[in-house]
């Protein structure tokens, strides 16, 4: 393997461990630590929040620093900061102790958007793709926490659910250091350089009008995508269970015969198509990368939007074998959706000031993210999934209508990054 494609595998393991230890405590919670420490399931969520948090509001100082700093400092700061905070964490005695280590994970979290975003998007042409492939890998990261997190509570206890990822993660991050400690060196002597300095699009007005219509609508179909797919990657395998029950009995019978197909066979057929939905639906990334590069942003995401209004509106009363279909479908379009804004804020964001860019768009990302489970809760306990479903359609039509807008051709303020293998 080369030095780049090691680089690029590092990047994206970042991205998978980034995901997977944010979601390592829901599955702790659920299935440990509530009978071990005699708390309910909701009451230990309280102590998640501040991680989550964390995870938004610290992307901003991160990108910041990447920018006056090193990018690959930071991601090596990332690896072995969030390792020996999950370390800690699976140490705690109390659920305020593990409330701390979330933060702290939480904040170290937080780094990997903005800066390992920034890299992917300078550093090789195939913009597109990258982002794709970058982005499957931190999906697979959510799909994986819970399979992963619930073997080692098996095979070890909830402790080495946080441990053993941590160990794994620091040694990915002097993994890192080695591979790019040249690169770090010559970033820290190198004066950063000035963003938005005098430049032909600063010169036209005309031009910056057309930077600012694109900008505005990036971060408003960033808000809305977001409510799309916290409301989905949430709600999903409660709406599995509700929907699926049919189906997922038949299929313990099939596995295991009637002695699989009472509550826990059904609930683990539950999880595995769970996962099957989440871990397909992550592939749309991949075709996406691929359009992006050869059509642009405009065509791509108005696909996208169409397609997650026809399938969030034919979801209303629909049932088993149906309602996977059109889960898998309106997946599809939550997952596919993701690289896009990525994409444009690369082609955008001038080169000095790109990790902050991404940062104030991973803050937005992730507060909306965090605003959106009162709203699941709400029109659930009151309407129930299908009204949800509408709900969602109403936004995919708002970023269709927004993507309307969008110029044929986006701004740049980037020069084309010479190919990298």
């Amino acid at each position: 393997m080369t030095r780049d494609r090691a680089y690029f595998l590092l990047l994206n393991i970042g991205h998978f461990l980034d995901h997977l230890f944010m979601l390592i405590f829901a599955t702790v919670a659920a299935l440990a630590l509530h009978r071990e420490w005699g708390l309910g399931y909701a009451a230990l969520l309280a102590y998640a929040t501040p991680g989550f948090f964390a995870f938004g509001v610290f992307a901003l100082p991160a990108g910041w620093l990447a920018d006056r700093w090193s990018r690959d400092g930071m991601m090596a700061v990332f690896f072995i900061g969030i390792g020996m905070a999950s370390i800690l964490t699976g140490y705690a005695q109390t659920p305020l102790q593990i409330g701390i280590g979330l933060f702290v994970v939480g904040m170290f979290a937080a780094i990997y958007h903005p800066v390992g975003l920034a890299i992917v998007t300078m550093k090789w042409r195939n913009m597109g793709m990258r982002i794709a492939a970058n982005g499957v890998w931190g999906n697979l990261g959510v799909a994986s926490a819970a399979l992963i997190t619930g073997y080692l509570i098996d095979h070890g206890g909830w402790r080495l659910a946080f441990i053993l990822p941590g160990i794994f993660s620091i040694a990915m991050g002097l993994a890192y250091m080695a591979l790019r400690w040249d690169g770090i060196r010559a970033e820290h002597q190198t004066p950063p350089a000035r963003a938005g300095g005098p430049g032909h699009w600063a010169m036209d007005p005309a031009y910056r009008r057309l930077l600012l219509r694109v900008t505005v609508i990036v971060f408003v179909t960033t808000a809305v995508s977001s409510v799309i797919f916290q409301s989905t990657t949430f709600a999903l395998p409660k709406m599995l269970d509700e929907r699926l029950s049919g189906l997922a009995r038949d299929i313990a019978l099939w596995l295991g015969g009637a002695a699989q197909a009472g509550e826990g066979g059904v609930a683990t057929a539950i999880g595995a198509l769970t996962f099957i939905v989440f871990a397909a639906a992550s592939t749309a990334q991949l075709a996406v990368g691929v359009m992006l590069d050869r059509y642009g942003a405009r065509p791509v995401f108005m696909v996208v939007a169409v397609m997650q209004i026809a399938f969030f509106s034919a979801m209303p009363g629909l049932t088993d074998a149906a309602a996977l279909a059109v889960a898998l479908g309106f997946m599809l379009g939550a997952f596919g959706q993701i690289p896009i804004n990525d994409f444009m804020i690369g082609k955008m964001a001038s080169g000095p000031a790109r990790a902050r860019i991404y940062g104030i768009r991973y803050v937005v990302s992730f507060s909306v993210l965090a605003a959106s489970l009162p709203m699941i809760a709400v029109i659930y306990d009151n309407w129930g999934f299908d009204t949800l479903f509408l709900v969602l359609a109403s936004a995919a039509f708002v970023i269709l209508c927004a993507v309307v807008l969008l110029p044929r051709y986006l701004p740049s303020a980037v020069p084309v990054p010479a190919a990298a293998e």
